[in-house]
């Protein structure tokens, strides 16, 4: 399955559900856990947004929409994140 096969879409707006791994050495889509929670590893340190950002950087890169187009719904300071993305 592809990383798209993996949003839900609730009253006409997209949402992913993901974890973040910090400190990879790649950027990277590692797997889903059994929620249908997806793990992202991302190369950046959790410090100062350095991750967030990473994240939508990585997102926008891979569903083809700007970055203003993602946001980061709840969860801002955890690994767990609830994801939104307006196509």
């Amino acid at each position: 399955m592809e990383l798209k096969d993996y949003l839900k879409i609730e009253n006409n707006q997209w949402f992913l559900k993901i974890k973040v791994v910090p400190n990879s050495r790649l950027t990277w889509f590692s797997d889903v856990m059994s929620d249908w929670t997806i793990k992202i590893r991302l190369n950046s340190v959790p410090e100062k947004w350095k991750a967030n950002i990473e994240l939508l950087n990585y997102l926008s890169d891979i569903f083809w929409v700007k970055k203003s187009s993602i946001k980061i719904i709840s969860w801002q300071t955890d690994k767990n994140k609830l994801v939104r993305i307006d196509f």
